[in-house]
């Protein structure tokens, strides 16, 4: 291995940085970590190369990686190197004062020193801190966990910031190639506007973490604003005859429609209850709005899952996060058999989403099985199975719907190579002439039209990437391939064993790719291929699939981020931009169980495990020259404060930009007109369970990076949609709704809210008082059109 130390342009002096995580590096503010006798200046730590050396005194020869793979071995040096490369993992700093101090970098566990300076601690815990404890680095402290040391226990000794501490345990502290990186995104700030710069960790407010700390200690609920019991209610009673509501303000006279929902509608059965919020029975909503005049109704979707507990008043299929009990009759000869009819042995509680197939709705999941139902009364109509139309074994719930009715989808599809990304293409209804006299017509639905129109291949054979949404723009889709995997031996086992699917997923870090010196990567300084080191970390792929040929376009590389929702993507002057709701990390699905929920009061750490924010990414759609210096920022696009850089792979490196410092989720565009077009707004809710109001609306004005929010003390919005006027004049003239539920014990109280889109104020609401309780919805559809059910009926 090349000596940085002794090559060309020794005065270069990068920045000092140590990492607390396997996927990501923190940002000193006062030496991370500084020797309390310091052997001299750390060259390229913290650095894409992800090497450290110890590089003075009695260290000067010796480097180690982060890498499980290997270990560079000292070129000279104290002693003899034990277990350096080895499968074991096992590094020593083999120095006079350390030859006996061994640890690792398997979470597993550590070595324990025969003998050393000082009493390791917490190694070998599951806190997974390292200690070097000898006469030099008693200051040294640093940590394996992906998350941080949880509750505060990373301590750092010495003149530091002392991260993880009482007050700063969830701080993000991370470097970039440039002045930050995703991770500063998450701040939980309470700046008044997005500016659109990457944010520091001065945006974290230590005090309000000293504060949950307190209240704590007090017994005191620790996020005394928000009700999660809103997620936790379960529905006894369908209210199948609407009810007519109570209307206060004015509802527009051009609003006429149904606003369709869908979610979890109760987690009950029997003296049984689901593990997960995304377990609970599907319960659709209806508010029909004519005349100025408001209905409501619910009925749960009769599935099979449905069908099957309520006979048997129990759970009797496995969910995402709940385990059935037993079936004694099936065997493991018929598990097996099972894995080859996705959506016939597996759960198709399709309690997400609604969205339209020509004239006709259906409620989704993420199984490939679908549902129609009455748009009118609610009744379930019919179940398709997708995947005996096309081969894909699951697929998003969020498909995208043209002008033309046609549909499109992003599921996985397996073949001979492993999974590949499968885009598939749902044609409108049309009639065919018979092949057999010529002359009828045969009805051809948009399932027996389905197919798949292109395909990309998984980057991890066997371990494809969990994909709630995907965008869609002029010329491309846009597949975001986050490092949050389904481990397809591991799904396998889970359903011969009956355990749940959560059990499948990986957040999948541990990736091997090259990299390069901090000199090379940034500076332009000649590259070698001695230069090149493999390192372990996690990375986001945006890969562009051409619509025209079903090829891949480009691929992007991001830090590493996990997502549900994308809010919208489009082509502007040679730049793909796609918006996209971004977290650290996936723990906010941890959030959603219901011991979670139940516990969030006494979880200081729940605020900081579901805090997400809406990022841009913008992506050079030129060609680059291979001369391209890589400090150059390939972004032209006029007023983007996104960035991307060329690696000397050739690979495009992107930086996103903050779109709102507010928490949002579920987002909503004016869909019909600006899908996949430039846009100016987007409205979501809060998911910030920390704020003043966490039931708060959000609109955000990206073009003038402000905001303006809706909230009301105990009401918890659901996702907003927004529903244009007759004849629009702007992209937010007309109105937003939003389903209403209340906390506080009122759990018999629905509502739908009416907002004017364009100065963000309440028109008029409806409520109304049910025989049982509402839980919070998740995603909806509005239709102009009630009478779809006698269309739909017409041509069976």
């Amino acid at each position: 291995m090349k000596d940085v130390a002794n090559s060309e342009n020794d005065n270069f002096t990068p920045v000092i940085n140590y990492s607390t995580s396997d996927n990501g590096w923190s940002t000193p503010t006062n030496g991370w970590a500084t020797p309390s006798s310091g052997y001299g200046t750390p060259v390229g730590v913290g650095t894409p190369s992800c090497r450290r050396r110890i590089l003075a005194g009695n260290h000067n020869d010796e480097i180690y990686s982060t890498s499980d793979s290997g270990w560079a071995t000292p070129s000279s040096g104290y002693g003899s190197p034990v277990g350096i490369g080895t499968p074991s993992c096992r590094r020593r700093i083999l120095v006079e004062n350390h030859k006996s101090e061994i640890y690792s970098t398997s979470h597993s566990g550590w070595a324990t020193p025969s003998s050393g300076y000082g009493s390791p601690v917490g190694v070998g815990t599951p806190s997974c801190r390292r200690r070097i404890l000898g006469e030099n680095h008693k200051s040294e402290i640093y940590s394996t966990s992906d998350s941080g040391i949880p509750g505060g226990s990373r301590e750092i000794v010495g003149a530091c910031l002392a991260v993880g501490t009482e007050g700063n345990h969830d701080k993000p502290y991370r470097t970039s190639l440039s002045s930050g990186n995703i991770l500063d995104f998450y701040s939980g700030g309470d700046s008044e506007e997005a500016s659109g710069q990457v944010k520091g960790i001065d945006s974290i407010c230590s005090d309000r973490d000293a504060s949950l700390l307190r209240k704590l200690q007090t017994g005191e609920d620790l996020y005394p604003f928000c009700d999660a019991s809103v997620w936790l209610r379960s529905c006894s009673q369908e209210v199948v005859e609407p009810l007519e509501g109570k209307i206060t303000g004015c509802i527009p006279y051009w609003l006429k429609g149904s606003l369709l929902r869908n979610g979890p509608g109760s987690l009950k059965v029997g003296d049984m209850t689901f593990g997960h919020l995304f377990d609970g029975s599907a319960l659709l909503h209806r508010f029909a709005i004519d005349g100025g005049h408001v209905t409501y109704q619910s009925r749960f979707l009769k599935t099979q899952t449905y069908k099957r507990n309520m006979a048997a008043q129990r759970i009797v299929v496995t969910e995402f996060g709940t385990k059935a009990v037993p079936d004694p009759c099936q065997t493991i000869f018929q598990r097996v058999s099972a894995l080859f009819t996705p959506g016939e042995t597996t759960s198709d509680n399709a309690m997400i989403s609604v969205y339209p197939f020509g004239d006709e709705l259906y409620a989704l999941t993420e199984y490939p099985v679908i549902h129609r139902f009455d748009p009118i009364t609610l009744d379930t109509l019919d179940r398709v199975n997708v995947s005996k139309y096309v081969g894909i074994v699951n697929h998003t719930s969020h498909p995208h719907v043209m002008d033309d009715g046609t549909v499109y989808n992003l599921g996985m599809s397996i073949s001979v190579t492993g999974p590949h990304y499968a885009i598939i293409k749902f044609p409108p209804t049309c009639d065919v002439k018979s092949a057999g006299d010529g002359c009828s017509n045969k009805r051809l639905s948009m399932f027996e039209q389905a197919r798949i129109i292109g395909s990309i291949p998984a980057r991890w054979p066997l371990h494809p990437a969990y994909m709630h949404t995907f965008g869609s723009t002029e010329n491309y889709f846009v597949i975001v391939e986050q490092p949050l995997s389904v481990s397809v031996p591991a799904m396998v086992r889970n359903h011969l064993l009956n355990e749940p699917m959560a059990g499948s997923f990986r957040w999948y870090q541990d990736q091997q790719f090259h990299c390069y010196t901090i000199k090379a990567l940034l500076f332009g300084f000649p590259y070698e291929e001695s230069d090149s080191v493999a390192a372990f970390v996690e990375q986001t792929q945006i890969l562009l699939m051409q619509r025209k040929d079903g090829q891949l376009f480009k691929i992007f590389l991001a830090e590493a981020f996990f997502y549900l929702h994308i809010i919208n993507s489009y082509e502007e002057d040679n730049h793909l931009i796609v918006d996209i709701c971004c977290y650290k990390d996936p723990t906010m699905l941890d959030c959603m169980y219901v011991e979670a929920l139940m516990g969030i009061q006494k979880n200081p750490d729940y605020a900081r495990m579901f805090r997400g924010r809406p990022l841009r990414f913008v992506l050079p759609l030129k060609n680059v020259s291979s001369d391209t210096a890589p400090e150059t920022n390939l972004v032209t696009l006029q007023g983007a404060k996104a960035t991307a850089y060329r690696l000397y792979d050739g690979n495009i490196f992107s930086q996103p930009e903050l779109l709102c410092d507010l928490g949002c989720e579920t987002p909503r565009i004016y869909y019909e007109k600006y899908l996949g077009q430039p846009y100016r707004y987007f409205y979501a809710i809060s998911c910030d369970v920390d704020a003043d109001n966490p039931g708060t609306l959000i609109k955000v004005d990206i073009k003038t990076r402000t905001k303006m929010t809706w909230c009301e003390e105990n009401v918890y919005p659901s996702e907003p949609i927004f529903v244009p006027s007759p004849d629009p004049k702007e992209e937010d003239d007309g109105v937003v709704l939003s389903a209403l539920v209340w906390g506080r014990g009122i759990e018999r109280e629905v509502g739908i809210l009416v907002l004017d889109a364009s100065t963000w104020q309440e028109l008029s609401r409806a409520t109304f008082t049910t025989p049982s309780p509402v839980p919070k919805c998740l995603h909806g559809w509005f239709t102009e059109n009630i009478d779809l059910t006698f269309k739909s009926t017409l041509l069976q």
